[in-house]
């Protein structure tokens, strides 16, 4: 098999890639098409399901041109894309609605009324996973009360890798990943009746799909399909896991070893943290974050904050605003460009800065979506570059934050998304847990971890763990050490930063009732 490939199908919210592999894992080519979705005044953001495909199918036939006799060299196709959500299909196989996407914020009232309600220690004590407004057992919940008639005519309640995998094979199935992070035990990797019955969602079990692990099972390429692609039917497609564990794997978090953690420092902030098993699970007392199975028995703990680069952006485009009023035109890119240096010439505590700039709240490692972004400690002496500085700042304390709430901080982190590019934020992650922080150098890490899974599936590797050391290992990269100077500076400013996020919360509420005309 010295010719084979290894086709990783990554449908994330930004783009929809197909990225081929060798067996040692190096990339060979790539295909990408822009993802779109839209959003509403309502809160909704919904994604047409049958472009999606189109486009999926796009990316893989354009890999042939790319590849010589790809048909040939094949050996299976790994699926993952965006989580949460719900995508939903009729009894003809067809999509029932739009996809209900992960960043719609329609079903805040319904996630924030299972949290407070008497059931929901057990869903979380069950799933290892705190309820948001993103996931698709809130959202339906809200389609209970909204849409009841969408509900009716659908026979399966889809997520967007799980809608690819029906679009490639023809199988109603989910993943393990997403299905028990909604409704399932954890600790059995299954489907749990009293979840579903907790959630309020009884009447909608036959929505939800058989569960198939991609590393033990796969089903056939369709002959539709295979003439949408240009790849063989019966070529073996295998069902990944959400998007952020297949990312998660190849990114360098699946270290049995180390345990490391792992910071995605993308438009979302994602904190990682790698367990053995269920016993060492470790849950908290706010019921947030997710507690999602790798193949096999370790899981990856993580908590998100909804905003994390998009934060930069917003003060890198106020600066363009700013400068274009006085007649000079600057791009974000070469306000980035640079900005290291200067970041890091700034002095820490000039400013303090809570990272909650998107318009759905937060939810890691609490749930609030009224929380927004603020500075301050601000006085007259306070620089535009001080404000910066506060926002990685800012972003590394919310991660520090994420992890305290998972048990504590991991012997080392890696680090992988836009972000990890800057030295600046590498240092200043480092510095704020106190740990060494690394890349690896893996370009399309969803894709990866999809082809990862296939992998393992058709018999390449024994398992997860052989897989990542051959594919991951060799690109992990030198480690930034933390400044130990600015580890005692971070350390005060974690305590000053926690305290002022619990003293925001009530301010918050009475914002929110402000933005609604409320009194």
């Amino acid at each position: 098999m010295t010719d084979a490939i290894i086709i990783g199908l990554d449908a994330g919210t930004s783009v929809i890639k197909a990225v081929a592999f060798d067996p040692n894992g190096n990339q060979i080519a790539a295909s990408s098409r822009k993802n779109s979705y839209r959003s509403l005044p309502s809160g909704a953001a919904e994604q047409d399901m049958a472009r999606t495909w189109d486009d999926a199918a796009a990316v893989l036939s354009e890999l042939n041109d790319q590849i010589p006799d790809l048909a040939r060299r094949a050996v299976a196709i790994g699926v993952t894309g965006q989580g949460d959500g719900t995508w939903l299909v009729d009894h003809d196989g067809a999509p029932a609605h739009d996809a209900m996407l992960w960043v719609d914020a329609r079903a805040a009232a319904q996630a924030l009324a299972l949290t407070d309600s008497a059931s929901y220690p057990l869903i979380y004590d069950s799933t290892g996973t705190g309820v948001n407004p993103c996931q698709m057992r809130s959202q339906l919940l809200w389609m209970q009360s909204h849409a009841p008639d969408l509900l009716a005519r659908s026979a399966a309640a889809l997520h967007c890798k799980d809608w690819l995998y029906f679009c490639l094979t023809g199988e109603i199935a989910t993943d393990p990943s997403e299905a028990v992070l909604n409704f399932g035990d954890m600790r059995q990797r299954d489907y749990s009746n009293e979840v579903i019955e907790a959630c309020g969602l009884s009447g909608l079990r036959r929505l939800l799909p058989p569960i198939v692990d991609g590393a033990c099972q796969d089903h056939g390429l369709s002959t539709q399909a295979a003439a949408r692609t240009g790849l063989p039917a019966g070529l073996p497609v295998c069902l990944g896991a959400i998007d952020i564990m297949c990312s998660a794997m190849a990114a360098g978090l699946y270290d049995a070893e180390l345990q490391p953690g792992l910071t995605i420092m993308g438009s979302t902030g994602v904190h990682m943290r790698f367990v053995e098993n269920a016993a060492t699970v470790v849950l908290n007392e706010a019921r947030t974050g997710y507690t999602v199975g790798f193949p096999g028995q370790a899981f990856a703990q993580f908590q998100t904050n909804m905003g994390a680069t998009v934060n930069i952006d917003w003060m890198t485009r106020i600066a363009c605003e700013m400068l274009a009023a006085e007649g000079v035109a600057r791009s974000p890119a070469q306000i980035l460009a640079g900005l290291d240096e200067k970041v890091m010439a700034a002095t820490p505590g000039r400013a303090m800065y809570h990272p909650y700039i998107l318009p759905g709240g937060e939810r890691g490692p609490f749930l609030d979506p009224a929380a927004r972004a603020s500075f301050s400690g601000l006085d007259a002496t306070t620089g535009w570059f001080d404000m910066m500085r506060a926002v990685y700042d800012g972003l590394a304390l919310a991660g520090r934050d994420c992890y305290q709430a998972m048990g504590g901080i991991p012997r080392e982190i890696r680090i992988t998304g836009g972000a990890a590019r800057s030295t600046a934020v590498k240092t200043i992650l480092a510095s704020v847990l106190n740990r060494p922080v690394r890349n690896v150098a893996q370009d399309e890490a969803g894709a990866a971890g999809a082809a990862m899974t296939a992998a393992v599936r058709v018999g390449l590797f024994d398992d997860i763990g052989a897989a990542a050391a051959a594919w991951v290992t060799p690109l992990l990269r030198d480690v930034v050490q933390p400044d130990p100077a600015l580890v005692q500076t971070y350390d005060r400013l974690f305590d000053i930063f926690q305290e002022t996020r619990l003293a925001m919360r009530p301010v918050w509420q009475t914002q929110a009732h402000m933005r609604e005309g409320r009194k």
